[in-house]
């Protein structure tokens, strides 16, 4: 495979002051690794206001920067023959529905058996984009739906988009607690400053705003569909746990267990089990990257989340008798 190469030349946000250049670069082209960014810099690829940097250099904000991804072949991650749910394909994108407990690409204590090992073994040529051509991810123990591009320009296409908030993406979820209505979460969200696995609502923090309207309600449980307005990492765990309203079986997030009075035994074994986020992404709507062409994929309830909702109605009925 020839080596490719891809400009991007764009300002450092001001937010990003005090953060060393290779951090501030890998949030703002999360499509690529840090290490490949920290190579890029040490190749000269990276310019900052028109000259050489190093990795560790200090940004203020407001840097003039041009990085020359060079698009090499990545034989860092191998592929790996996995099932893949192949929603639709073309020359261009693959829309794959991720199950829950897959992990999306290689990182701490996931070296393998990644979607991302997975999509390597499935098209070859995905070795020359960033990540295999993921331009999002979910987590791991989320569901649901994700975009891969499968050449340059599709890449290029889709990362804007993404950035432009251009790609729309409905969520399904159950939380606890029982809402009256639906409504809006516009709080920032940083790392967590002591528990590095975490997010969590900082006044310094990126932009991050979730919509969510309420499906059903239970005794003492929702079903929401919530819409991102940004992509920022566990972005939903985060707002609604940040709003009261932490999502059922989130281990991180989710806090002591609550239960309805008199739940049924049904429920009470149902949530003793459930031990990942109640989150599955159900719809993605966008503009094919070359065509333009209005696209819209569903994805149906995975069975344990559908179980879940089920004895939520049942505990209803129980309890009204």
């Amino acid at each position: 495979m020839t080596e490719k190469f891809q400009i991007h030349q764009f300002e450092l946000p001001f937010d990003l002051a005090g953060r060393r250049l290779d951090q501030a670069l890998a949030q703002q082209l999360p499509q690529y690794s840090r290490s490949r960014l920290q190579q890029w810099i040490t190749l000269g690829a990276v310019l900052v206001d028109g000259k050489a940097p190093r990795s560790r250099d200090v940004v203020l904000g407001g840097e003039s920067v041009r990085v020359e991804a060079r698009l090499e072949a990545d034989t860092t991650v191998l592929p790996q023959t996995m099932p893949l749910n192949v929603v639709y394909e073309d020359e261009s994108i693959l829309i794959i529905d991720k199950p829950a407990g897959r992990v999306v690409h290689p990182g701490a204590g996931n070296r393998d058996a990644t979607l991302q090992n997975a999509l390597l073994a499935y098209d070859q040529r995905l070795a020359l984009l960033p990540r295999a051509g993921l331009v999002h991810r979910i987590d791991k123990d989320t569901s649901g739906l994700l975009v891969v591009a499968r050449n340059l320009i599709s890449h290029t296409a889709l990362v804007a988009r993404m950035a432009e908030h251009a790609v729309e993406r409905d969520y399904l979820a159950v939380c606890v607690g029982r809402m009256t209505a639906g409504g809006t979460v516009d709080a920032p969200i940083g790392r967590h400053r002591t528990q590095r696995t975490k997010m969590t609502v900082r006044t310094d923090g990126r932009a991050a705003v979730t919509h969510y309207r309420v499906q059903e309600r239970f005794r003492g449980h929702t079903y929401l569909r919530v819409q991102l307005e940004t992509g920022r990492t566990h972005q939903i765990r985060v707002h609604m746990a940040h709003v009261g309203y932490p999502l059922v079986g989130d281990p991180l997030y989710g806090g002591r267990p609550k239960l309805p009075p008199k739940a049924t035994p049904e429920l009470l074994a149902t949530l003793a089990v459930f031990k990942r986020q109640a989150l599955h992404a159900a719809q993605l709507r966008l503009a094919h990257p070359e065509t333009g062409e209005p696209l819209e994929f569903s994805s149906p309830l995975p069975a344990d989340f559908v179980h879940l909702l089920d004895v939520l109605r049942a505990d209803v009925v129980a309890n009204a008798a």
